[in-house]
């Protein structure tokens, strides 16, 4: 998640960052690897693809089952009420929408939003399958532009998708647009630990992922780009100013297991 200009090309000021309309030989980061920014998306989204049909075992695999206990804590931080209107940005699998639909309820509404369209069915199809979808659409999107009128939402969550976007600047404005006045913004997403120790034996369990990825989906680089994804990723505090600097207010966070994932949260501010 350097700045750099030589020759007439450039590198985002943050890891992921670019500017949509910059000259075709910007580039950004794909894991480790620079690439042209047009082709960071095309290589997400078949990365997306590759995974979305073992993307929920993977979670369990990977977590070691904590990602439930992490997705329970995220929604309480929601504050969602009955009425309410939620956008599950980046939404995959449905895990989210599933537990904001009974929180919302029937007057309330849940978007479930993915650019990826194997994700998104995936998610659709579990939804239907448990018969929860009354109050759910589906939108297959773009979060740097999102399609929906100023001051839509309550609520905007984005869960484990913020890294792979390419211009996260874009998104997180975007976000604070289609919020609500006082309306928050919920990131979920790796971050950097705290604990030296817990930090490096992090790092060395991460680094299995590839192999428990080509050994479960038989796709070991798509999970070698996503511990690198984490890795490119912005601190807490670098996120805490990116969502400042789009508008959010009261901008905080919390670690969880010191850090290796946080849960950011800001707040559209009120009018004067």
């Amino acid at each position: 998640m350097t700045n750099n200009s030589n020759s007439g090309s450039s590198t985002s000021t943050r890891p992921g960052d670019s500017d949509p309309t910059a000259a075709a030989d910007e580039t950004t980061h794909f894991g480790f690897e620079q690439v042209p920014v047009a082709e960071k998306e095309r290589r997400v989204g078949h990365v997306f693809r590759s995974v979305a049909n073992r993307y929920d075992i993977m979670n369990d695999v990977m977590s070691l089952g904590s990602h439930r206990l992490i997705k329970r804590f995220t929604v309480e931080l929601s504050a969602l009420r009955a009425g309410h209107k939620v956008l599950d940005l980046a939404g995959g699998t449905g895990d989210f929408s599933i537990r904001f639909a009974p929180l919302v309820g029937k007057e309330g509404h849940v978007v479930l939003a993915d650019i990826n369209e194997s994700m998104l069915k995936i998610g659709r199809d579990r939804i239907i399958d448990k018969g929860i979808g009354s109050n759910i659409s589906f939108a297959q999107l773009n979060a740097e532009s999102l399609p929906f009128t100023n001051d839509s939402f309550d609520c905007v969550c984005i869960a484990y998708g913020l890294r792979n976007i390419t211009n996260k600047d874009a998104a997180l404005e975007s976000m604070h647009r289609v919020l609500k006045p006082g309306g928050r913004a919920l990131i979920l997403e790796f971050s950097k630990p705290t604990n030296k120790i817990m930090e490096k034996a992090y790092d060395a369990y991460t680094n299995l992922w590839p192999l428990a990825g080509k050994l479960i989906t038989g796709d070991g680089d798509s999970y070698r780009y996503l511990v690198e994804s984490i890795r490119m990723h912005p601190d807490q505090e670098s996120l805490i100013q990116m969502m400042q600097a789009a508008g959010l207010e009261n901008c905080k966070y919390h670690n969880v297991m010191s850090g290796i994932c946080a849960i950011h949260i800001g707040f559209k501010p009120l009018p004067l």
